[in-house]
C-alpha cells in the first residue's frame, strides 16, 4: 500500500510540476510577442483648411412644367410638334376638328351683322321720333347678346387649337392623328429647364445659416465631375412638425439643359468662414466607450545601422467634423505627429513599430466612388 501510494504521488506530483512549467512557458512566450515589432502604417498629423458647409440630398425640379391637355373632346386632325422638340409660347401643337364650331361663328356672325343694321336703322327713326326709346334698346340688347355669343363661339374653337403656355422642352407624344381625345387626356409634357429648381429639407437649426441669395454648389452621380452653381430662391414659410425639418428650394443655371426634373443630387452650402484643424485618416481613430485613442509613433534611439526606432504611445483624442475620409481632432495630437493609421489592434503602450507605408487608407476630404 505505502508503494502504491509513492508511486501515485510521484506521478501526480509529476503531473502538477508539467502543467506549471508548461504554463510558466506560454507565459513567457505570450510575453516576448507583445515585446515583439508590430508593423503598421502611419500617417503625419497636419493641418487642414475646412470650409464650414451644410450638405443634404434633394431632387430638381422645373421652374415651370406642365402636362399638356385638352379641355374639350375631339378628333385629332393636326400635330404640329415631335417629341423632344423645344418650342417658344404660343407654338400651335395640337388641332382638333371644328368644322362645326366654325359653321356655327359664321351664323352668329351673320346675326350681328343683321343686329348692327337693326339697331343703326332703328336710331335713326328714334331721332326722327319714328319709334319708341324701347325698341331700340330692344335692338342694342339683341346686338350685345349677340357679340357675347360670338364671343364664347370663338373661345370654343379656340381650345380646339392648343397651344404651348410657355417657352420650354417637349416630352414624349402620348396620341396620334386621327386619335379622339377625351378631356383631361395627355398630349404631351412641357418643361422650362433653364433655369431649374431644387427642392431640399434641411433640419430645423439651420435656419439660422442660410439665407435668401446664399450661394449654393449641386453635384449629380451622371456629371461627377460637373458642379452646378446657384443660389438660394426660397424658403418654406412652416417646418413639417413630423420631421422638424423645412423644405427649401435653390434656383440653378442649367445653361445647356443637363439636368431634367425628377433628378437627384447632393446641394452643398457655404455658411461660414474658413476653418482651420489638424485632421487624420478616420481609420487612425480607435473608438472605445471610455474614450476615443490614437497610436503615436513616438521615436527613440536609432539602431546600429542609424535607422529610427519608434515605439507606440497611447493618447486619448477629442475628435471634430468629418469631411470624407478624414476626421478633424481638437485635443491630444500635435501638427508633425506620426500617427498609426492601420495595425492598432495589436498594439499597445511601449511597443516596438515597424513603419510600412506601401499600403495606405485613404485620406481624401473629398473621395469619389469607383469601380474596379
Amino acid at each position: 500500500m505505502t508503494v502504491m501510494l509513492l508511486i501515485i504521488g510521484l506521478v501526480l506530483g509529476s503531473i502538477y510540476a508539467f502543467k506549471g512549467f508548461q504554463n510558466h512557458m506560454i507565459k513567457k512566450y505570450m510575453g516576448s510577442m507583445g515585446k515583439q515589432a508590430q508593423t503598421v502604417s502611419s500617417s503625419v498629423a497636419q493641418y487642414h483648411v475646412w470650409k464650414d458647409n451644410i450638405e443634404a440630398v434633394g431632387s430638381l425640379r422645373a421652374v415651370r412644367g406642365v402636362d399638356i391637355s385638352t379641355e374639350v373632346a375631339g378628333v385629332v386632325t393636326g400635330l404640329y410638334f415631335d417629341s423632344g422638340d423645344q418650342v417658344v409660347e404660343g407654338t400651335l401643337l395640337v388641332k382638333l376638328r371644328a368644322d362645326d364650331e366654325i359653321a356655327a361663328l359664321a351664323s352668329l356672325k351673320a346675326d350681328a351683322d343683321l343686329a348692327t343694321l337693326t339697331y343703326n336703322r332703328d336710331l335713326s327713326q328714334l331721332q326722327q321720333r319714328a319709334i319708341a326709346q324701347s325698341v331700340v334698346d330692344v335692338d342694342k340688347a339683341n346686338l350685345e347678346k349677340t357679340k357675347a355669343m360670338i364671343a364664347q363661339q370663338e373661345a370654343i374653337i379656340a381650345k380646339k387649337f392648343i397651344r404651348a403656355p410657355f417657352t420650354g422642352r417637349l416630352g414624349l407624344r402620348a396620341i396620334d392623328l386621327g386619335e379622339y381625345i377625351s378631356p383631361g387626356t395627355l398630349i404631351v409634357t412641357l418643361q422650362a429647364l433653364d433655369p431649374i429648381y431644387f427642392d431640399f429639407y434641411l433640419p430645423q437649426e439651420g435656419l439660422v445659416k442660410i439665407k435668401l441669395g446664399q450661394r449654393v454648389s449641386v453635384t449629380t452621380d451622371l456629371y461627377p465631375d460637373e458642379i452646378f452653381v446657384g443660389k438660394i430662391w426660397a424658403i418654406n414659410s412652416k417646418v413639417d412638425t413630423a420631421s422638424r425639418n423645412v423644405q427649401v428650394r435653390a434656383v440653378l443655371d442649367n445653361n445647356e439643359q443637363e439636368l431634367l426634373p425628377g433628378m437627384y443630387g447632393n446641394i452643398s452650402i457655404d455658411v461660414g468662414t474658413d476653418q482651420k484643424y489638424i485632421t487624420l485618416p478616420q481609420t487612425a481613430i480607435t473608438y472605445n466607450p471610455y474614450g476615443n485613442i490614437v497610436y503615436v509613433a513616438k521615436p527613440t534611439e536609432p539602431d546600429a545601422a542609424g535607422n529610427m526606432q519608434y515605439i507606440a504611445e497611447q493618447k486619448f483624442v477629442t475628435l471634430g467634423p468629418t469631411r470624407g475620409d478624414q476626421i478633424a481632432v481638437y485635443t491630444g495630437v500635435q501638427a508633425g505627429d506620426l500617427v498609426v493609421t492601420a495595425g492598432q489592434m495589436k498594439l499597445q503602450n511601449g511597443v516596438s513599430l515597424v513603419i510600412n507605408n506601401s499600403v495606405l487608407p485613404s485620406n481624401d476630404s473629398n473621395p469619389k466612388p469607383s469601380e474596379y
